[in-house]
């Protein structure tokens, strides 16, 4: 059986995100995060808490949980990324992880609809969130070997529009035939598949199983056409890894470029999360949203994402990663101000009359943009990202970019958190966002256009 090609090599690259992607969009954003958010304020207001209460210390878990694992998944990224670039492996790391990523959405299936296990099922999420994120870290380190520096962030943003259009479609499956509403059916009018019971909410709690075999069955692909340039390098150790990440780290002194771009993208990454964390979150706890309105909600954000992550892909290759990042800034920053400014009673400061849906369809038009310029931001900042990668430990550079994408993870829930607190007023708890935001950008400025590793990829031949 002769290599794959280099169009098939990339083909199966896109398939780890059309495979992962449900992770994020039906479990983290649009179906589970939002269920568990629903059944932990409910148990908490059994206990005696009130509803204002229920759901502050309902959305603080949640927060501690994403918290947690991104404080793991960024301080061990980089250790790992150097061990893997010491042995020159990387998929029997991508097969680990995607093992736990496995084991963690399907253990969702036991989440309690009764609040008794929140625990257990926070772990879970944890366990399966963390292998797909610390996948993410080594097939991210294969992009380089796919195109020249011109074709990377057109690679970059196909890669993504694949993987939310996956998303999309998981999410599509699970309303049309799963996901039960208050009257017990699901959003085209049916009982839950296969028997499901909707008192128990199995038609909601299938999510994370479905997610689980639909990343095992997509990660074929994956496996059968990508293959991995094995490099010979010093040692396959603990400390020779170690070794080598710190050296990274100290050399980050000498190319400002990196450190710059590595910290614009650690404060404005982390305010894209919060808004991914919290969107459906925000509508189930704030507007009062049935899960299968926020799965609507979720499709629509998932087709902006998917179109917006390939047009943002052509604009990459044509001008460079650097100003599609900055307008996707830009237009997070007024989806923010947007947020902030509005409420049940006014928009802008413009009294609404009693039971006006403006709200819900301003929050729609700003799901649309979160989720298109979400994907365009995190696509170009991948490709700017590999403009600054060293050829020789692509895997180590990229477990470095994890690492300042989630350093900080405990920062947007963090403010969100206490902005929330100090004002009363859940919306507004969205402002520290802004800033966020408006750092990242201001540090974009000692960031080269074409990256700092250019005569690398001026001497690298192309690949075949």
């Amino acid at each position: 059986m002769g290599e794959p090609s280099l169009k098939k090599r990339i083909w199966g690259w896109y398939f780890f995100d059309w495979a992962s992607q449900p992770y994020h969009t039906v479990l983290l954003t649009f179906i589970f995060g939002p269920f568990f958010a629903s059944i932990a304020a409910a148990y908490f207001m059994g206990s005696g808490l009130d509803e204002m209460a229920a759901d502050a210390r309902a959305q603080s878990l949640w927060s501690l949980c994403l918290t947690i694992t991104g404080l793991i998944v960024g301080f061990g990224g980089p250790i790992m990324g150097a061990l893997a670039d010491t042995a020159g492996r990387r998929m029997p790391w991508i097969l680990a992880f995607s093992a736990m990523c496995f084991v963690g959405a399907f253990g969702l299936w036991w989440t309690e609809p009764d609040g008794s296990n929140l625990w257990f099922a926070l772990i879970f999420f944890g366990i399966g969130f963390i292998g797909a994120e610390y996948a993410l870290i080594f097939t991210n380190a294969q992009l380089p070997s796919l195109g020249t520096r011109e074709e990377i962030g057109k690679i970059s943003g196909s890669g993504f529009a694949f993987g939310y259009i996956g998303g999309l479609i998981a999410l599509a499956i699970l309303l049309a035939l799963f996901v039960e509403q208050a009257n017990g059916k699901t959003l085209i009018g049916l009982d839950p598949a296969f028997g499901l019971d909707a008192s128990e909410r199995e038609g909601t709690r299938i999510a994370g199983p479905f997610v689980a075999f639909w990343f095992l069955i997509f990660m074929v692909p994956y496996f059968l056409w990508v293959r991995e340039v094995r490099t010979t390098r010093a040692r396959h150790s603990i400390s020779a890894a170690l070794s080598s990440l710190g050296t990274s780290i100290r050399g980050l002194k000498q190319r400002p470029s990196l450190f710059s771009y590595l910290g614009s993208s650690m404060l404005y990454r982390d305010a894209l999360n919060g808004l991914y964390g919290f969107g459906g979150v925000y509508a189930s706890l704030v507007l009062n949203w049935e899960i299968t309105q926020i799965g609507i909600f979720g499709i629509v954000s998932g087709l902006s994402a998917a179109l917006l992550s390939w047009i943002g892909g052509s604009f990459d290759k044509r001008f460079g990663p650097k100003p599609v990042i900055i307008v996707a800034i830009l237009g997070l920053m007024l989806v923010c101000f947007t947020i902030v400014n509005m409420s049940r009673e006014s928009f802008f400061g413009v009294p609404l009359g009693e039971g006006s849906n403006l709200p819900d369809i301003v929050f729609f038009g700003c799901g649309m943009l979160i989720g298109g310029l979400g994907g365009v931001l995190q696509a170009a900042s991948r490709s700017m990202m590999v403009r600054h990668t060293d050829l020789e430990a692509p895997t180590e550079s990229f477990g470095l970019y994890g690492l300042s994408g989630r350093a900080t993870a405990f920062l947007a829930p963090a403010l969100i958190g206490i902005a929330t607190t100090v004002t009363g007023d859940a919306r507004l708890g969205v402002a520290p966002l802004i800033f966020l935001f408006l750092i990242g950008l201001v540090l974009l400025r000692w960031v080269q256009s074409d990256g700092d590793r250019a005569e690398q990829w001026d001497t690298a031949s192309s690949p075949s």
